[in-house]
């Protein structure tokens, strides 16, 4: 398993808003004014960074999330889910009276998906949350806010003058300009880890391959995500660079898949695994997270890995075998939770919300 982080640092902290996601399968298109749509499934999770705290909490990364919540019923079960059921460190978290919970509805139709979102600006800043020893071993930070000059909680800086190692990503600019300005923040960071059309875009390049050569040149790690067709990493400091491809997959849904990549990159990283080893893992368990519907849900365990690697060693496909090869010493005897199908339980809710509704007991102020 991972090593834990000495003294009372954790081995992944995060920031960012979590969501109340209701998310609708197998839809036959998204619906148009004045028409109705029917869902083959629907599953509720939280939602946004917590599909992060997921994923890394479910690989046996000790996990630790400041986030702000609303004290409402949505935000009271995503605390009790995130905490409870996961084992994720909240205690630099708030539950807000007066202040709701975002949601989402994502609607999954084939291989793409829509969203409807309800967010208020949150009360505290990821810096006023996270206080003045940000202890990780590796921490996600959105650069996407510097855009417009919103740069205003750059709390991670501190973290990574302190040896966190940064894994960054930028997001979509939605302005269209792509600016190469916006990329001065990785020289703070270990690891970029943009698209294909994102890399692209802000290097001026044409292929994935290039524009990971030309970021190399900015961070130590740099991995461009290619969907389907895999991922391209390049390792600065070692000179690797490495293509992999896709792990195939009859995915449903891929709410939160880049997520999961992202928590099992880092898993590999801070077990100091080859890149090769590092992109293949992380493959595999965003292929695995896409069978399952929900985001947060759908973040496979050690258990599901288990469970694939045994079907992999007895398949036909000995190629797929050989590349992961590695799992036989990963995957640990106790091969751990696996991932379940979950809804929102209005049933006997209120007894468990009751009991939230302390302060002084959650651990809140």
């Amino acid at each position: 398993m991972a090593e834990r982080a000495a003294d009372d640092g954790v081995d992944v902290l995060l920031t960012g808003p979590v969501f109340f996601d209701l998310v609708f399968t197998g839809v036959d298109g998204a619906p148009r004014p004045g028409t109705e749509v029917y869902a083959e499934g629907l599953a509720s999770s939280p939602g946004g960074v917590a599909n992060l705290a997921v994923a890394t909490a479910r690989l046996s990364l000790g996990t630790a999330l400041a986030a702000t919540l609303g004290d409402d019923v949505y935000g009271r079960w995503c605390w009790e889910f995130l905490a409870d059921r996961e084992g994720i460190d909240l205690g630099r978290s708030r539950l807000v009276p007066d202040w709701p919970t975002p949601v989402t509805v994502s609607i999954a139709s084939g291989s793409d998906r829509s969203m409807v979102t309800r967010e208020e600006p949150a009360p505290f800043t990821a810096g006023e949350l996270v206080g003045d020893r940000p202890a990780a071993r590796a921490t996600f930070v959105d650069l996407g806010a510097s855009r417009g000059g919103r740069e205003v909680d750059a709390w991670w800086r501190a973290a990574a003058h302190s040896g966190t190692k940064i894994f960054a990503d930028l997001g979509w600019d939605s302005s269209g300009r792509w600016d190469p300005a916006d990329l001065r923040l990785l020289a703070d960071c270990y690891a970029f880890t943009p698209n294909e059309t994102e890399a692209m875009a802000y290097t001026r390049t044409d292929s994935a391959a290039g524009a990971a050569r030309a970021l190399a040149e900015l961070v130590p790690l740099v991995v461009v995500t290619r969907g389907e067709h895999g991922a391209v990493a390049i390792d600065s400091a070692s000179g690797d660079e490495v293509v992999v491809p896709a792990v195939p997959t009859s995915g449903r849904d891929a709410t939160g898949a880049g997520d999961v990549f992202g928590a099992a990159l880092v898993f590999g990283t801070l077990r100091d695994w080859d890149l090769e080893q590092r992109l293949s893992f992380a493959s595999l368990c965003a292929a695995l997270a896409v069978e399952h519907p929900g985001g947060a849900v759908g973040a496979p365990g050690w258990g599901d890995v288990a469970d694939w690697w045994s079907r992999a060693q007895g398949g036909d496909d000995r190629e797929l075998a050989t590349r992961f090869a590695f799992l036989s010493d990963a995957v640990p005897e106790a091969s751990g939770r696996r991932r379940a199908e979950l809804t929102f339980p209005f049933a006997d809710y209120g007894t468990t919300a009751a009991r939230r509704s302390n302060p002084e007991k959650r651990g809140t102020s």
